[in-house]
């Protein structure tokens, strides 16, 4: 069973910063691509920023210059830090988990979710 596990989100001032941490675990042989998704109400789920195992970046026009994402390979981790935080950002935010091969499943790519995390920027 391949869990993901968000921390970091919560209520912070226009203007301010946050980091979002994801651990991904289980029997994992490896992944792909790591990344974060977010979705305000009455909108639709969207893709913040993901990077692939080669450390190749890719971001939301929205947050470009302001949001960075890194993952540590070694600990099957993803981080999302968020700077310069607007209303707009204000959202639940999903880790991603794609392109998965696991113990009983080495010949299958799989994609895997979190619960999500609340990130409110409000003054």
């Amino acid at each position: 069973q391949v869990q993901l596990v968000e921390s970091g989100g919560g209520l912070v001032q226009p203007g301010g910063s946050l980091r979002l941490s994801c651990a991904v675990s289980g029997s994992i042989t490896s992944i792909y691509a790591l990344g974060w998704y977010r979705q305000a109400p009455g909108k639709q789920r969207e893709l913040v920023a993901d990077i692939n195992s080669g450390g190749r970046t890719n971001y939301a026009q929205s947050v470009k210059g302001r949001f960075t994402i890194s993952r540590d390979n070694a600990k099957n981790t993803v981080f999302l830090q968020m700077n310069s935080l607007n209303a707009e950002d204000t959202a639940v935010y999903y880790c991603v988990a794609g392109g998965v091969r696991t113990v009983s499943t080495p010949t299958i790519l799989r994609t895997f979710w979190g619960q999500g995390t609340q990130v409110t920027v409000s003054s």
